[in-house]
């Protein structure tokens, strides 16, 4: 399946993996380098960088994509299917953004948008097509290219809750990428859920890569809300467990990303301990470490692997 194409992640999520790509290479299992893998599983898609990178460069007979996002879900879901209307709202958004200079305006626009996107996202499924998915979709890019640090973060009621990001220009539509997209998500099954509702499209000719919300290294270094269900702990826990499960029982490669908490503590062995037996790499990865623009800098992540 799939068309060769140049598509990037359109959103900019917390952890992209765009800067790794390179560094990954390494730590990929030999079977996809020899295009042995027929399904791709992606259970916690984000913004897509490694999915699009591999899309293009490997063939596969299924790929599946999953998030626990529902907005995002359903932003894959219009750029599969609605592109050109998607492409037509954020053109109207773009235009009325950049209308004037004035920056009074553009945070009405920009607090507008955010209030009715939280007020739609509610009643909204992602299941069966609505007419609101179009403007949610643009919206969610939209606010994306707008706000605060290209962050996405929901309160405990689920409501977006990022301030405005006091950008004069904003690039919201980059309608070449979007077609790319486009074609990149031709036949690929977009699911909206837990990360084990992938499994049943798991065959022993499966790779998996995980990037789930990543464990903080501190109170102010990062958080998880990327959507109104916290991934603390227990959730790693849940997961690692669930990884070894497949990995023992199903034979599928699995490759994981996670923060690496030797940052920090070189005594703190969470990850050591629940991914014992496997192989824990390291990569280098420039993130903020902490809530000061200082605090930006090159710290280890580990990329595990089951095989």
């Amino acid at each position: 399946m799939g068309i060769r194409n140049n598509a990037k992640p359109f959103l900019k999520w917390a952890g992209g993996k765009t800067q790794l790509l390179e560094q990954f290479e390494d730590f990929y299992p030999s079977k996809l380098k020899e295009d042995k893998i027929n399904t791709y599983i992606e259970p916690f898609i984000g913004g897509g960088a490694v999915f699009f990178n591999l899309q293009a460069k490997y063939n596969f007979d299924r790929i599946v994509i999953n998030d626990i996002n529902k907005i995002l879900v359903i932003t894959y879901k219009v750029i599969q299917n609605n592109v050109e209307d998607l492409i037509e709202k954020l053109e109207e958004f773009h235009d009325s953004y950049h209308s004037t200079d004035e920056m009074e305006f553009k945070e009405k626009f920009y607090y507008e948008k955010r209030e009715l996107f939280n007020n739609l996202k509610i009643h909204v499924g992602v299941e069966e097509f609505s007419k609101n998915w179009i403007e949610l979709a643009a919206i969610m890019i939209f606010l994306n290219k707008t706000c605060f640090n290209g962050l996405y973060r929901e309160n405990k009621k689920g409501g977006f809750n990022v301030p405005f990001g006091k950008r004069r220009s904003a690039p919201i539509l980059d309608e070449e990428n979007l077609l790319e997209v486009n074609k990149a998500l031709k036949d690929v099954i977009i699911l909206n859920g837990d990360f084990t509702g992938v499994e049943e499209y798991i065959n022993s000719e499966t790779f998996i890569y995980i990037d789930p919300p990543y464990r903080p290294l501190s109170d102010t270094s990062s958080f998880n809300d990327y959507s109104k269900v916290e991934f603390n702990d227990e959730s790693q826990i849940r997961l690692g467990k669930w990884v070894r499960r497949l990995a023992e029982s199903k034979q599928v490669k699995v490759m994981l990303s996670n923060s690496d908490p030797k940052n920090i503590d070189e005594n703190d062995n969470f990850f050591d301990e629940l991914y014992e037996g496997f192989n824990i790499g390291r990569v280098k990865a420039v993130r903020n470490i902490n809530s000061k623009g200082s605090g930006r800098g090159a710290i280890n992540e580990i990329a595990v692997t089951t095989y």
